[in-house]
Formats: structure tokens, sequence, C-alpha cells
């Protein structure tokens, strides 16, 4: 009891501990660590997760060491290896529907949780994280809930293709279809079909960036919201004039040999992502690397959530800016001391919980534009 009266204390602190700057045309948002005054720091939770673990590749050796075959992966261990065991933070009262829908090469299996009967209630679309390669809707189920309840939508967490089995595009199609098909049965899924959001965590955060294009290029207007956390954008890894990515970025106080590995260990993983998840694909496609989009304009508002001390942090800051001046309506929220995957942590991390109620209340806001007859 102690414990949850402690968390709940952090988590209220959390909310008044920010402050905002501008930086390079966009407002970042910035929620400090709860219960430390220290700058460049990790997190005191975060410390005690990553002294437990090894800061180390999800991959083999010889797989930095040049060309390899992602087929002869271990994948069982290395999805072993993702994910934490979480919390349920709603006090319950979520009810959970697993179901299948037909998608365009599949059966796509998705869980569906609604927070009570209500009618009209927005709905999410959330893509777990996991390198494209991993992760699972069980792994995400809590921060589902919480956003269900926190956001009193319907949140339809969707089970889609991984690679290496499935390289791109399977994945994405899996969720564009999902989008597709939640939008089709709005009557029957009790939702307003013009208040459809989609979210995810890191590579799910690229899922849902993508599905916000190819609904924006074919003009079908599904999409209100996206809402993308630490999400990865840029796979090309190449030149890009948005950002230059720079260790440098990252100010580092205390635990710098800490944090620099921990930084450094994603950054080397993602590399690798090109090998798995695109086996050959064009790296700058704008569905691989949203940053790459042409013209942003005319994207879906966007919410995006960054952490401090994640590899990914810089290109996704660059996408808000981008999106920015091609007037999408965009905020940047960044969490100090924080690392990559820390919404996995719900119920551990306050930020995590802190992270959910920021999407609910950017759907909350959502106009009801549909009315059902």
């Amino acid at each position: 009891m102690a414990e949850r009266s402690e968390y709940g204390k952090l988590l209220s602190t959390l909310k008044t501990r920010t402050f905002s700057f501008e930086n390079k045309g966009i407002t970042i948002e910035i929620k400090r660590i709860p219960d430390s005054d220290r700058e460049g720091d990790l997190d005191p939770r975060v410390l005690r997760v990553v002294e437990s673990r090894k800061s180390e590749s999800l991959f083999p050796k010889p797989a930095h060491s040049g060309n390899f075959n992602p087929l002869t992966l271990d994948m069982r261990k290395i999805r072993a290896s993702m994910g934490w065991p979480n919390t349920d933070v709603t006090g319950g009262g979520i009810h959970k529907e697993e179901r299948t829908f037909p998608g365009t090469d599949r059966q796509v299996s998705i869980a569906i949780y609604y927070p009570g009967k209500s009618d009209r209630m927005p709905a999410v679309l959330f893509f777990h994280g996991g390198g494209f390669m991993g992760g699972t809707m069980k792994v995400v189920e809590n921060p589902c809930k919480a956003l269900a309840k926190n956001a009193g939508a319907v949140v339809v967490s969707v089970d889609y293709r991984l690679a290496p089995e499935h390289p791109f595009p399977a994945g994405l199609t899996d969720c564009f279809d999902a989008v597709t098909w939640v939008h089709a049965h709005a009557r029957e899924l009790n939702i307003d079909p013009g208040r459809i959001a989609v979210a995810g965590d890191s590579a799910g955060g690229n899922l849902s960036a993508a599905c916000a294009i190819m609904d924006r290029d074919r003009k079908s207007g599904m999409i209100a919201l996206q809402a993308l956390i630490y999400p990865t954008v840029d796979l090309a890894r190449g030149p890009c004039e948005e950002y230059a990515w720079d260790l440098s970025e990252y100010a580092i106080s205390n635990h710098r040999e800490l944090i620099t590995g921990i930084i450094l260990a994603l950054r080397g993983d993602v590399d690798l992502l090109q090998s798995v998840y695109l086996q050959g694909h064009d790296s700058t496609d704008p569905l691989v690397s949203p940053l790459y989009v042409a013209d942003a304009t005319g994207l879906a508002p966007t919410l995006i959530l960054t952490a401090e001390y994640d590899a990914l942090r810089l290109e996704a800051e660059a996408f808000a800016r981008k999106l920015k001046r091609a007037s999408v309506r965009t905020r940047l929220i960044r969490y100090c001391g924080m690392d990559h995957a820390f919404m996995d942590k719900i119920g551990l991390y306050p930020q995590a919980e802190d992270c959910m109620e920021e999407i609910a209340a950017e759907i909350r806001g959502l106009p009801h534009r549909t009315r059902l007859h």
C-alpha cells in the first residue's frame, strides 16, 4: 500500500514539474524527474532497472560484423528478451474481447478493450513495439487498458506480422487493414468513425506514422490523430537534411558510461533492422522512414513523446519539426531521465502512466465529427 501511495505522489508531482522551451522552430515540453533535481541523469527507477540488467545488443555478435542472413537468427530467444512485466493501473472495469478479421493477406488477430458502454466513443488502433520483429499484444495490454479508461475510448491492439519471417510491408499491411476494418465497423464497435487515432511505441510508432501517410495519400480520411511514443522514423541512417545524429546532443552529467552504453546499444541494433525488417527494400521509402516523406502537409494532428536517453529521440524530434513546418498541429513531449521502452513499465515508472494520460487527453479533445444514425 505504501508503494502505491508513493507511486501516486510521483505521478501527481510529474504533472507539475514541467517547463517548455523553443528549439529549432518547435516547442518541447519537458517533464522533469518527479523526485530528483539532478540534471543529466537517469530517473532513480530507471537506474535500478538498468543496473539489474545488462545494456547489450539484442543481436548476436556476428550480426554486427557485416552481412548476415536474418533468417538464421534465433528469434525465439530474441523475442523472449523483449518486454517487461507491468501492472494494470486501472483498478479494473475494462472489458477485453479477442477476435479476428479478414485482412488483405490473412486473418488478423486483435484485442479490443472497452471502458464501458457509451455511445460513439473514440477509437485507438494500438501497434506494439519490438523492432518490427518482436513484441506482443500481451506486453502492451496494461497500457492499452489505461488508455481505454483515461480516454473513454475503444482501444484495438493489433497482432501484426513480424520480421524476419514476414518482412516489410506485411506488418504495415496488417496495421492499415485494421484501421480500415475499425472505420468500416464503427457502428458495430460503438465508435465515432470521425474520431479514430493510431498510436504505438517504437516500431509501433513507425507503423502509426506510416498508416497516417497512407491515409493521407489515399484520401481515405480515417485517421484523426497519431500518437507516436519514442518512434523510429529513420531507418535509412544516411545523410538527412532534417538532422544529424550526434551523441553530443545528449546532456549527460552523471553515470556517463552507463547512459552512453544504453544509447549506443540501441543505436547499433536499429542499424541492423534494415537487414531484418527491410530485406532489400528501399530504406528511404516514407512508409519505412516517415521522416523522409517529401511533403508532410495534410498529415493527421500529431503527439510525439520521447525519452531523454533514447537513441531514437533525435529523429523523433526532427520529425516533429518537419510536421510543424508543414502546418500539422504537433505537440512534442520529452521525459527526462527515461530510456527507450519506458512505456512497458507502467505501474513501475510513473512516466509510463503519464504518457498514456497525455495521449488520452489528446483523444478526448478530438471534435465530434460524425453522427451515427
